[in-house]
């Protein structure tokens, strides 16, 4: 075991002794220079007062949080917490001395005088020794990160403390900018504020940064990507802290650990939309939920957000067991025995395992996130795509049906609209069977439609990250390509407002904002990494993959856009569709998907394509 150095452990006892110490000097000078009048005076007479100063200091000093500070890194608090044990002692010294009836008792000028001495030793010897320890850390950067903070407020503060007092960090601040101008010039428990965020690349380099904090919590999206942007100019890894309040309340805490990596919202630098709606809470609580793909990313994510509106019970529904039991388990953690739920194994493939599910459930209201996703992969299995998307929305739909559930929602994507890949198209054909069961059915069912979702399973910017952590290159398929984005939980939101705001057949849409380049978009994060695109690692172009488009659409031209009563979403006119024409088309389908010889892939994707008149495959 390391053996702890003799000053740390017995530091506190150490600083009480010099305290006491410089007391008592304090004591004889100011004896010196108001000295009593006492007559004879002897040994004793002259021992009893300093005893009981040195009492006094002892007591209070001792039972006080003075010499718990780390006085290398002292603020305003710390010195006078320092002050006011400096007075309180000087008081309890006064009323023994007196109580003592010493011959040697001193006037009150003589208590004024001493007290305020031994607080201006006591107060400068820390200042001398901060400054002092200050100027010695500032030299002993060695081989950590010269780093800019950005920020200097409370967080930044603390941070900066962090680093010094803990020499394993990676980083040390040499230098810190900020938007107050009043702080621009002044420094940053030592550090010197050198100008504003607008600042940043020139002090970068004039400080030889190669680290850059981010240390400004309270900020939003727009304001920190314009930071962020500043930042990925200079190739230098930049990091951010977490608000405060976010962190472990414990003291012994190392901060620098929680220093996180840029989010994929803070990247697109788009203000998240808030979707919450007064409504949401009141359709689920004490209501009983299920959510079918609950363990996939936005299946638990939905989860998680109905967990915490109060559902009477949560039922969820996943044909993978690990993500269920994960998603499981964290729900637990989070509420305990407060939270009625319950977990199921099974494929919505199989109408008579959800048939099942939904008796012993009773659901009211059923979130339906069960589904192939990924646009390359389906392309050479359609059959697969049309079991799982298709007849598993259809089998969900028609338990629904059949057990009176209240409301049904669908999550759908942008590439239903005019598809061009088989996934997209299996969407479309999704949205169509939920609006032809909403005309007949007393269920009320809807579709919400939104594009990419920032951090999903096998989304651009995990794959982005893997690849800068494997050293590249990072794929792009074209340099043209561009995606509507929006984050996993705008997307559960989106979902829960549509709920709650659905009347039958609508397809809800949310304003995602303006689309976002994908090559951009890893230049970025190249560059937030602290590599040079060219230098340190390659951007290499694909091309198109099987169904991919250059662009994607929310709506189609003739479902039109009705506005809603919240600005940030939109519905879509349901698109009349002959029954007797639907069904013999899902019957052809099923056919074809679920007979004993397997049909090519060209058979799937020219039946799929008839059934979808938009649908527009590439040649096969």
């Amino acid at each position: 075991m390391k053996k702890t150095p003799m000053f740390s452990q017995y530091r506190r006892f150490i600083l009480l002794g010099l305290d006491l110490v410089v007391a008592l000097a304090c004591y004889l000078v100011i004896g010196a220079i108001i000295p009593s009048d006492a007559q004879g005076v002897t040994f004793w007479h002259q021992i009893v007062p300093v005893l009981l100063l040195l009492g006094a200091f002892f007591v209070c000093f001792r039972f006080s949080a003075v010499n718990r500070s780390v006085w290398r890194y002292a603020q305003a608090p710390d010195y006078l917490r320092c002050t006011i044990a400096t007075g309180l002692s000087t008081v309890l010294f006064a009323l023994l001395d007196l109580l003592c009836a010493n011959l040697m008792a001193h006037t009150f000028s003589f208590y004024l005088l001493l007290g305020l001495f031994i607080g201006f030793c006591l107060v400068f010897a820390r200042l001398v020794y901060r400054v002092a320890t200050g100027g010695l850390w500032h030299n002993a950067i060695g081989n950590r990160s010269r780093t800019l903070i950005v920020g200097a407020g409370e967080a930044a503060m603390a941070l900066v403390a962090e680093a010094r007092e803990n020499k394993k960090c990676e980083f040390v601040p040499v230098a810190a900018v900020d938007d107050d101008p009043s702080k621009v010039g002044r420094h940053l428990a030592g550090i010197p504020v050198c100008g504003t965020t607008r600042d940043i690349r020139e002090v970068a380099r004039t400080y030889r940064v190669n680290y850059i904090i981010v240390a400004i919590p309270s900020i939003g999206n727009q304001k920190r990507a314009e930071i962020l942007d500043l930042c990925s100019e200079l190739g230098i890894l930049v990091r951010v802290l977490p608000q405060v309040s976010d962190l472990p309340d414990d003291h012994n805490m190392r901060m620098f650990k929680y220093l996180r990596e840029i989010t994929p919202d803070e990247l697109l630098g788009r203000e998240p939309v808030d979707l919450k709606e007064a409504c949401v809470p009141e359709l689920l609580a004490g209501r009983r939920v299920l959510v079918t793909g609950g363990g996939g990313s936005i299946g638990s994510e939905l989860c998680r957000q109905i967990a915490a509106m109060g559902v009477g019970h949560l039922a969820i529904v996943d044909i993978y067991e690990n993500n269920a039991y994960e998603i499981e388990q964290e729900l637990r953690r989070e509420y305990g025995k407060s939270i009625s739920l319950s977990v199921h194994i099974g494929s919505v493939r199989e109408y008579a395992r959800l048939s099942q599910i939904f008796e012993e459930e009773k659901p009211q209201i059923v979130f339906h996130a069960a589904a192939h996703k990924h646009v390359p992969l389906m392309e050479f299995s359609p059959q697969e795509a049309i079991k799982n998307n298709v007849f598993g929305t259809l089998n969900t739909a028609r338990a629904a049906d059949a057990f009176g559930v209240e409301k049904f929602v669908l999550i759908s994507t942008d590439k239903a609209v005019n598809p061009t890949n088989v996934m997209g198209a299996t969407k479309r054909l999704c949205e169509m069977v939920v609006q032809t069961f909403d005309r007949h059915s007393k269920t009320q069912f809807v579709a919400v439609r939104f594009g990419n979702v920032l951090g999903s399973n096998g989304s651009v910017i995990p794959l982005f990250k893997k690849q800068i952590a494997a050293g590249g290159p990072l794929t792009v398929t074209h340099p043209e390509v561009i995606r509507y984005f929006m984050t996993i939980p705008e997307a559960a939101q989106l979902v829960l407002t549509a709920a709650a705001m659905a009347k039958g057949g609508e397809i809800f849409v949310l304003d995602m904002g303006n689309p976002v380049k994908i090559l951009d978009l890893a230049r970025k994060m190249i560059q937030l990494s602290g590599l040079r695109e060219g230098k340190d690692i390659d951007i290499e172009f694909t091309g198109l993959r099987p169904g991919e488009k250059l662009y994607e659409e929310l709506l189609m031209s003739e479902e039109g856009m009705q506005k809603t009563d919240n600005a940030k979403i939109f519905i879509g006119h349901p698109i009349n569709v002959d029954p007797n024409a639907f069904s013999k088309a899902i019957a052809d389908l099923s056919h074809l998907v679920h007979g004993k010889v397997q049909p090519s892939r060209g058979e799937v994707i020219d039946l799929l394509a008839r059934v979808v008149d938009t649908y527009t495959p590439e040649e096969h």
